[in-house]
């Protein structure tokens, strides 16, 4: 491919547990829009990090067209906005501005004159011209964090664009403006994400599974409708083959009967006819030997019916899947499961929420989906509920202190102690055996209980963490998940929807998937704005404002360097190394 844009060649990387990641992987990709998919822990996160030079190869190698080295690498949460997405065409244009007239500062703004003009544009594309610049990144929200991460990288202009789960924590507006930045981005970009509506925005998809990179043409919606149509040419090779060999199978059994029964005929007549022994004996041996060479011929022709059958097998798709099996705590209908009555929380001079405060009451196995846009205090709200924040005005009662909380920032693991390690600090109540089933339940079988949590891939971090919440003593009554299917692979999702939907405890979940609010059979609605908690009759569809046709003209593209935007919890900010 000569106008590739990311090149792998016999890339291979390990842990340093030394748990194999790539073997030996190779493939070019060429311009235009991205998508690759796969299986939690396949690896596609470590494959943008080592494509940025975040991590090294342990053999191979890995380049992107046109890669330079940033001035900086951005922080996570220290910091302001503004610090954020300073570059040097900003600072050199400042620079400029204020009366230094160096040749340096004229040298490095070079064709960005417009750099102010364009840093507003995005910011309004993004939905952040509202967010001050000098208001710290603590204290935005994930998706507003994201957002900022990825206005950072469109204004450097680069000629690949790299995002990791960029949709994860967005609101439903938010995530509209981004599909439509994808949608016109002119340059290279490669995008990590299972969410099916982005996908379904790319020109082709690249599937990541068993160490193996695969492509299809098209977008997501064509590449299941490829793998149905494969799977489906793969099951009937299979049957062909099974059929084959248990025809083939059979064949040599009824051969050996009938060499059976010819020999022992044979034999019957030899003494009937008193045949002398010194010559039965040479005429049994050329009977065994007939018959070993026909055994011979048949195993052979059985042996090659089966390598068909196993080489046929081989192309079907085994999914891992998650088997969640959740607490069995039923809740009865007329029961309190939470009061909140009047409650706030206080940053410096302002209140999160208008007025008196919030006033919420969970009563039974209720279903609760609580939306809002980035930033209107979803998450805080959880943290409130959950005990892990006062508040500085008001009550939360929980009648019962079995409350699980999943924050969507996946902070609960010890990340320097294995999978099998954190789950005994959560159950110390269960026995080895118990805790190795359960972490089977949650896919970590055999040597990758032993995985050091921090290097988990964002999926199996969520894994890790579900198994470690769910398996407490007492089980809890009280769920409060914050972004759940982040980071899940579609399946592992899927599997998450089924475990919720037999769960009979109350639960309150944020998400911006409303699909996915759907499937889990949610009954209540509440939305969080403007400080205000109100309850709704559903989800609309509608509520998220998409962009102007104006503000979608104000696209920033052309050439720079190969910028990438992470999911939270990881920097918004890169520094890859050639």
């Amino acid at each position: 491919m000569a106008d590739a844009s990311i090149v792998c060649t016999n890339l291979s990387f390990s842990w340093p547990d030394e748990t194999p990641v790539f073997d030996g992987l190779s493939f070019a990709l060429g311009d235009g829009r991205c998508g690759l998919v796969g299986p939690n822990g396949a690896g596609k996160s470590t494959l943008l990090r080592l494509a940025v030079g975040e991590l090294t190869p342990t053999a191979g190698s890995i380049t992107a067209q046109d890669m330079s080295v940033p001035a900086e690498s951005l922080p996570l949460i220290d910091g302001t906005v503004d610090e954020a997405w300073r570059s040097l065409h900003r600072a050199a244009l400042h620079a400029i501005e204020s009366g230094d007239v160096d040749e340096a500062h004229f040298t490095t703004v070079g064709d960005h004159w417009d750099i102010e003009e364009r840093t507003t544009i995005v910011l309004d594309r993004l939905g952040l011209g509202d967010v001050s610049l000098d208001r710290p990144l603590r204290s935005l929200s994930g998706g507003q964090v994201l957002a900022i991460g990825l206005a950072a990288q469109l204004l450097k202009r680069p000629d690949v664009l790299i995002l990791d789960e960029p949709t994860n924590n967005l609101d439903l507006a938010a995530r509209q403006r981004l599909y439509q930045v994808v949608e016109e981005w002119k340059g290279a970009l490669l995008v990590v994400s299972h969410d099916r509506e982005l996908l379904d925005r790319v020109d082709t998809i690249a599937e990541l599974q068993a160490s193996e990179l695969r492509l299809y043409g098209g977008n997501f919606t064509a590449y299941t409708e490829a793998v149905e149509l494969e799977q489906e040419n793969v099951q009937r090779a299979v049957l062909r083959a099974d059929r084959s060999c248990a025809a083939t199978s059979a064949r040599r059994r009824r051969a050996q009967e009938r060499a059976q029964r010819r020999a022992s005929n044979a034999k019957r007549n030899k003494v009937r006819r008193g045949c002398p022994v010194s010559t039965r004996a040479p005429l049994q041996r050329q009977a065994q030997e007939s018959a070993g060479r026909a055994a011979s011929v048949h195993q052979d022709r059985v042996s090659q019916a089966k390598a068909k059958l196993d080489e046929a097998s081989q192309g079907m798709r085994e999914e891992a899947r998650l088997a969640i099996t959740l607490p069995q705590t039923s809740v009865p209908a007329g029961r309190t499961v939470l009061t909140c009555h009047e409650a706030n929380v206080r940053y410096g001079e302002r209140t999160l929420f208008t007025g008196s405060g919030v006033d919420l009451g969970i009563r039974g196995p209720e279903r609760i989906a609580l939306l809002g846009p980035n930033g209107s205090g979803k998450s805080t709200l959880l943290k409130l509920i959950a005990g892990e924040l006062e508040p500085s005005s008001g009550t939360v009662t929980a009648p019962t202190d079995r409350v699980s909380y999943l924050s969507q920032r996946l902070d609960l693991l010890d990340l320097d102690a294995s999978v099998l390690d954190n789950l005994r600090r959560f159950a110390p109540h269960l026995q080895d055996g118990e805790v190795r089933y359960r972490l089977a339940q949650f896919l970590f079988r055999g040597d990758r209980v032993h995985r050091t949590a921090g290097w988990l891939s964002g999926g199996e971090r969520l894994r890790a963490t579900l198994a470690c919440v769910l398996s407490t003593d007492p089980a809890p009554q009280l769920l409060l998940l914050d972004e759940p299917t982040n980071n899940l692979d579609l399946n592992s999702a899927a599997q998450l929807e089924n475990a919720l939907n037999a769960f009979q405890g109350a639960f309150v979940v944020v998400s911006h998937d409303q699909a996915f609010l759907r499937a889990i059979g949610v009954s209540r609605w509440l939305r969080l704005a403007d400080g205000t908690l109100e309850e709704i009759a559903e989800a609309d569809d509608a509520w998220p404002h998409r962009i102007s046709e104006a503000a979608a003209a104000r696209v920033v593209r052309g050439v720079n360097p190969v910028a990438r935007v992470r999911n939270w919890p990881y920097a918004v900010g890169i520094r890859p190394v050639c």
